[in-house]
């Protein structure tokens, strides 16, 4: 069963989070790290629990979620895998990050993308891929039904939704995606999102003002 941990990095305050269990074996999701200050934070974390990363994953490809893929590309040799419609937008932070006063690494492309559906594993954990679009073009979520978790990204937070007016954004198909996805996993399934604090999806269902 999967273990979390998250860090907080960049100006937008953005949970980046390290899956891992008893093999010791674990997973980098949307690593956001921005300073030295965070990228010690993260590889300290990594190296005092003894742990090997063998995969890097994106939810999707906003700046915030990749500012860390070169750092752990050239640490660890991992390069991110995400869903292909995300390219482009990973394509695009290259020339917007200097406006906002970021200073960004190029992240490497993905050797292969990731499906709409099926499971991405390591260790004996299995992540089922839930593919929901409507922040970004074709953003994924990532659940761990033994431990009853979801890496959500952008998609839902806790009493809101991810914001939809940035290119690619659909506010219609956010909401459909969250009710006919999202909202069929157990009332007691801990949602991790790209910010804020974590909830559940029986929360969400019952006081978000988005969704009901």
């Amino acid at each position: 069963m999967a273990k979390v941990h998250s860090f907080v990095n960049n100006p937008y305050q953005e949970n980046t989070y390290i899956l891992y269990d008893e093999t010791g074996e674990c997973v980098i999701i949307d690593p956001g790290m921005e300073t030295a200050t965070e990228q010690n934070a993260v590889v300290n974390f990594i190296k005092n629990n003894n742990l090997k990363p063998v995969l890097l994953l994106n939810t999707h490809c906003h700046i915030d979620h990749v500012l860390g893929n070169k750092f752990i590309f050239d640490l660890y040799g991992l390069k991110p895998k995400f869903h292909k419609g995300e390219l482009e937008l990973l394509e695009a932070v290259i020339a917007y990050a200097p406006s906002m006063g970021i200073r960004y690494e190029p992240s490497p492309v993905p050797d292969e993308f990731l499906p709409e559906t099926g499971v991405v594993s390591f260790g004996d954990t299995e992540l089922n891929l839930i593919f929901a679009p409507g922040h970004s073009p074709a953003h994924l979520c990532f659940y761990e039904k033994d431990a009853n978790i979801l890496i959500g990204g952008d998609v839902l937070f806790r009493n809101s939704i991810g914001r939809t007016d940035l290119p690619g954004g659909n506010f219609t198909q956010l909401i459909d995606n969250i009710e006919q996805k999202l909202f069929l996993l157990p009332d007691d399934c801990t949602v991790y999102p790209g910010h804020g604090p974590s909830t559940t999806i029986g929360y969400e269902k019952v006081t978000n003002p988005f969704l009901n």
